[in-house]
């Protein structure tokens, strides 16, 4: 089992003009995070600058431990989207099981 974030939905028109979908599912995996602490004064003080600078400023910040990796890209027409009975929202999270060659999403928290 792993879980994914719904990353974009896009419209899209297949080969014989049917609407529908593409759904781009990202995979969510933490990193683990560890401090490095500079050796010189210098270092330290542009480390600490930083840090502030971070607070104060959430874009200059780094990702929050967190990596994606491109997992699940699905196209489906309307008709498809619909049978499958899930209604993806963007940045939604899903616990995504593949056993006995089937693929299954469970919504996530």
């Amino acid at each position: 089992m792993f879980r994914v974030r719904v990353n974009r939905i896009e419209s899209i028109q297949d080969i014989d003009g049917n609407l529908g979908k593409r759904i781009e599912l990202i995979e969510e995996r933490e990193i683990p995070r560890f401090v490095v602490r500079p050796q010189t004064e210098e270092a330290r003080v542009v480390q600490d600058v930083m840090q502030a600078l971070q607070q104060q400023l959430p874009m200059m910040a780094p990702p929050r431990g967190q990596f994606t990796v491109p997992k699940i890209i699905l196209f489906l027409t309307e008709q498809e989207y619909e049978s499958l009975g899930i209604d993806f929202d963007v940045n939604q999270i899903y616990e995504v099981k593949l056993e006995n060659e089937s693929i299954k999403f469970r919504k996530s928290g």
